[in-house]
């Protein structure tokens, strides 16, 4: 992963469901819990809730942030 997909990442917003609309740093890490259980989607969107599950359980979303355009 490189820095412009970080930055794509950190500004990534969830386009449905109960989070639509929310950044997926902002999502709870037991929501991406329960939708690994259940499958992520196919493609981008679930290559990115997948590393935004890891970077979640090692704790590391201090980098997100400051990533995030205003």
């Amino acid at each position: 992963m490189n820095k412009v997909d970080l930055v794509g990442l950190a500004n990534m917003r969830m386009p449905y469901g109960k989070y639509e609309g929310k950044l997926l740093i902002e999502i709870p890490e037991a929501y991406y819990v329960w939708y690994r259980q259940k499958g992520f989607p196919k493609g981008k969107l679930g290559d990115q809730l997948g590393v935004m599950l890891e970077i979640k359980i090692n704790g590391l979303e201090d980098l997100i942030y400051p990533l995030i355009k205003k």
